[in-house]
């Protein structure tokens, strides 16, 4: 979690200092307001995560300042904590009338001041990243629930009827719905089918707010789709919380379901890891090559700054680069001598033979251009398809540096392994033809951190590299 930004709110300053004090423990970056009009200034100019407010202060007290920020649409998802001497269920009252979303006495501050603030930030945080759709053809109806998800912390969007909602599910997709049942154009009813009838869709929460509270009208919307129904007029904080409630509910069982895709996702990978490195076992002389050849790339995704998926998914895209050689026989491997032109033919087959491998599984689509092209030249007289220059994608010009450096340094059964020198000389002499020089480059950068290679690389050489993820 990032750094909490928290805008204390006293005209004491003994007790600002105090709660600077009580709060260390959360390594938050703090700012002070000495009253609530100089506390609403700063909210309003810097978002803050959470305001801290005394009650009994000049200028604006702490109900004043709570209240005008929950009417201001930049402050108003902002939770804001009461602190005061006043502890009357009447103060109480008045806070939490306010907007407050929670009031600590200044008696109790030092005992669970942290603890309220722990249970606040990530359900402020869970709710600043949610956006809830809300469909209703009456304008009251909708500013009304608009402004009280708003002033909870969520994202809201509205739209008058089914129809003009549909419009927008077309470019974002919220992670909730709130939809009324009589509307003009398309009603609740239709809209409910058509979002169920897509399944992109069809995993929204959709939750009913109609005046009907006839008992066909809430069954036929729950048999369409609905997850909830909610009668009109009903209690905004209710709302807040149903809406809260089944988006966690939602949240979990995506959660859990990421995590059973990630298994699945990691057992399928594992297996077809297995079968490269039986592949390699094959030939005493290609061993190790799919590991180094992943080791290499994920040390030049390093230097780039890609980010840890990217990094994975080269990392595993140099471990199944050579994949389709399972269907490549081992006489052909393992010939000793030069490959007739037919043999050269069958071995050429081999990228488009893994990347066939590789396409039904979605989850590995990212690497398969890796697979598929890292045979292609950047001067355009590679296999299977013969691209050139930036047509190649980037990850399968890197691809082709790694594999063809260590298949310089590796003994084969025709020839025996050149050294480190005389390997990377080649490189410089094949970039702009073979490889892509920027590519060269960035792994001269690499090797260049790499001990006991031997070889000293020439700074020019590294300072001409400019590639970067994107």
């Amino acid at each position: 979690m990032t750094q909490a930004r928290i805008l204390i709110v006293d005209d004491s300053r003994m007790m600002r200092r105090g709660l600077r004090k009580y709060l260390s423990p959360l390594r938050a970056e703090l700012t002070e307001a000495v009253d609530g009009q100089e506390g609403f200034e700063l909210a309003t100019k810097c978002r803050f995560d959470l305001v801290i407010t005394d009650i009994d202060m000049p200028r604006m007290n702490g109900i004043q300042l709570c209240e005008r920020l929950k009417t201001t649409p930049a402050t108003r998802g902002t939770p804001v904590i009461m602190l005061s001497s006043f502890d009357s269920d009447a103060d109480i009252d008045r806070g939490f009338q306010a907007g407050a979303s929670a009031y600590v006495t200044k008696d109790e501050a030092r005992s669970c001041l942290l603890e309220t603030i722990d249970d606040i930030l990530p359900k402020a945080a869970f709710r600043r990243n949610r956006l809830i759709l809300v469909v209703d053809d009456s304008s009251i109806i909708r500013r009304m629930v608009e402004n009280g998800l708003a002033q909870a912390g969520f994202q809201v969007i509205t739209a008058e009827n089914g129809r003009k909602a549909l419009q927008f599910l077309q470019t974002r997709r919220p992670d909730f719905i709130l939809s009324d049942i009589d509307m003009p154009e398309m009603n609740g009813f239709a809209f409910c089918e058509a979002v169920h009838a897509n399944p992109d869709l069809a995993t929204i929460p959709f939750v009913v707010m109609s005046a009907n509270s006839d008992r066909s009208h809430m069954l036929r919307m729950l048999r369409r789709g609905a997850t909830a129904y909610i009668t009109k007029p009903f209690n905004l904080d209710q709302l807040v919380i149903l809406v809260e409630k089944l988006l966690s509910d939602q949240f979990q069982l995506l959660l859990k379901e990421k995590e059973r895709l990630d298994a699945d996702r990691k057992m399928l990978l594992a297996s077809i890891t297995s079968l490269a490195l039986a592949l390699e076992a094959r030939d005493a002389y290609t061993r190790g090559h799919s590991e180094a050849v992943a080791t290499i790339l994920s040390g030049m995704a390093m230097l780039m700054g890609a980010s840890n998926p990217e990094i994975e998914a080269l990392t595993i895209g140099g471990k199944l680069h050579d994949i389709g050689k399972i269907g490549t026989r081992d006489s052909i491997l393992q010939k000793p001598g030069r490959l007739t032109d037919e043999e050269f033919t069958i071995i050429k087959q081999h990228p488009t033979i893994g990347a066939t491998i590789l396409k039904s599984i979605p989850s590995l689509s990212d690497i398969i251009t890796i697979v598929l092209h890292h045979h292609e030249r950047f001067d355009g007289k590679g296999y299977p398809e013969g691209l050139s220059g930036q047509k190649i994608s980037q990850w399968a010009r890197m691809a082709a540096v790694a594999d063809t450096y260590h298949a310089l340094t590796s003994d084969r059964p025709y020839r025996k392994g050149l050294p480190c020198d005389q390997a990377l000389q080649v490189l410089e002499d094949v970039q702009g033809s073979q490889l892509c020089p920027d590519c060269v480059a960035l792994f001269f950068k690499w090797i260049s951190t790499q001990e006991n290679t031997g070889y000293l690389v020439p700074q020019n050489l590294i300072d001409q590299g400019t590639v970067s993820v994107g």
